[in-house]
C-alpha cells in the first residue's frame, strides 16, 4: 500500500466524516447520496437525501413510485435529468437484477446516470471492491498532490488523473479511502484556503513543495454564458395558480411550470384569448435572473389575475392548483421563488 493511502487511511479513522446519513448504508443509500451529490454540496443534498429515503425507502419503493411523485421530491436540488435518471435506473435493477442492486462494476455501470466515478464509488464503499474514484474534488487532490498541469476537464489532463487515482488505489481498506479522499477535497484540500497546515500528505504534495497550491487544479477557461430572457406569468383565479406540465426534455424535463412565453411575445394577448381568461387585472412583478450551467435565463414575472376560472379549467398537461399544492408538486426553484410570497398573501 502506497504511503499516500496509508496516511490518508489513518487520517480518515481519526479526522474524517462518520456521521453522514449514508454512511454504512446499502448500495441503494450509497448510489443515491453519490447522485445527489453531483454538482451539489453536503449540507444541501442531507435533509433531501433523508426526506427521499422517508418517501422511497428501498429500490422497489423508487421504481413502484410515478416519476412525478419521484421528481417532486427532488424538486430544489436542480439537474432534474439526475432524478429522472434515477428513477429510470430502479425500474431497470427490477426488470433486470429482480430488485436486487447488482454488485458488478460493469453491469452498475451500465444503468443510466452512472459514469466511471460514481460506478466504483458505490463498488468501493457497499461493497469493498478496490476501484478508484476521481469526482470533482478528488481532481483536486490528485492534481496538487501529484503536480498535474491543465484544467481537468481537458481529455489529456483527466486521462492522466484517472491514470494516477488508479496508481495509488490500495486493495485493502478500500471504503475507508475513498471516504478520505472525499473528505480531503470537501474539507482540508478546499478550492480557496485549503488548510494544508493539517494535510496527512503535505510531504509528498508536489503542489505544496513548490509553493504553488492554488494554482492547481488550473481552472476552466473563461467563457461568457449566453443570456435569455422569458416571461413566466403567474395566472390566478379563485385562489388558484396555473401550471402547465413540460415535455420530458429540457432543463425543466416532467416538471410543472407556470406559462413560459419568450420576452417581447407579441401573441402573448392571443394566448390569453384563447385560453378564455377574462383578465380582472395585471402587474409586472420584480425581475430576477436564474443561472444555469450553461446559460444565465433573465425572468421577467407577470401577474394575471382572472375574474373566474375559465369555463375549460383543466386540460391535459394544464391545472389549476391551490397554492400550498403546487409548492408540494414537481416544481423548479425559480417557480417556488414565485409561488412561496403567495402563501402569506
Amino acid at each position: 500500500m502506497s504511503s499516500f493511502a496509508t496516511s490518508l487511511i489513518v487520517w480518515q479513522r481519526e479526522h474524517g466524516r462518520h456521521d453522514l446519513p449514508w454512511q454504512g448504508g446499502d448500495a441503494y443509500r450509497v448510489w443515491l447520496s453519490e447522485i445527489m451529490l453531483q454538482q451539489t454540496q453536503v449540507a444541501t443534498v442531507i435533509p433531501y437525501y433523508r426526506r427521499f429515503i422517508a418517501a422511497f425507502p428501498s429500490v422497489a419503493a423508487l421504481a413502484d413510485a410515478s416519476e412525478e411523485q419521484v421528481l417532486a421530491h427532488w424538486s430544489g436540488l436542480g439537474y432534474y435529468a439526475r432524478g429522472r435518471n434515477l428513477h429510470r435506473a430502479a425500474r431497470l435493477i427490477v426488470t433486470r437484477h429482480e430488485g436486487e442492486f447488482p454488485q458488478d462494476y460493469a453491469q452498475i455501470l451500465d444503468l443510466p446516470g452512472i459514469g466511471r466515478s460514481t460506478a466504483a464509488a458505490i463498488c468501493a464503499q457497499a461493497y469493498h471492491q478496490p476501484h478508484a474514484i476521481l469526482d470533482g474534488n478528488v481532481k483536486r487532490v490528485l492534481a496538487r498532490y501529484c503536480g498535474i498541469e491543465g484544467w481537468p476537464g481537458e481529455k489529456a489532463v483527466e486521462a492522466r488523473l484517472w491514470q494516477q487515482a488508479e496508481a495509488l488505489l490500495p486493495e485493502r481498506d478500500v471504503a475507508c479511502y475513498t471516504q478520505a479522499l472525499m473528505d480531503m477535497g470537501a474539507t482540508l484540500c478546499s478550492r480557496s484556503k485549503p488548510n494544508c497546515a493539517a494535510c496527512p500528505v503535505q510531504a509528498g504534495c508536489v503542489a505544496f513543495q513548490a509553493r504553488r497550491v492554488i494554482e492547481f487544479p488550473a481552472q476552466r477557461p473563461r467563457k461568457a454564458l449566453p443570456e435569455r430572457r422569458a416571461t413566466l406569468l403567474l395566472v390566478m383565479a379563485e385562489g388558484r395558480i396555473l401550471l402547465e406540465k413540460r415535455g420530458p426534455a429540457g432543463i425543466w424535463g416532467g416538471l410543472w411550470c407556470l406559462p413560459q412565453r419568450e420576452e417581447g411575445d407579441e401573441e402573448l394577448a392571443e394566448y390569453a384569448a384563447c385560453s378564455g381568461w377574462k383578465i380582472a387585472g395585471q402587474s409586472a412583478l420584480p425581475g430576477f435572473t436564474h443561472t444555469f450551467t450553461h446559460f444565465r435565463l433573465h425572468i421577467s414575472p407577470l401577474r394575471f389575475d382572472l375574474e373566474q376560472l375559465p369555463l375549460q379549467a383543466s386540460l391535459p398537461g394544464r391545472e389549476w392548483m391551490a397554492v400550498s399544492d403546487a409548492l408540494a408538486a414537481a416544481i423548479p426553484t425559480p417557480v417556488r421563488r414565485l409561488l412561496e410570497p403567495l402563501v402569506e398573501v
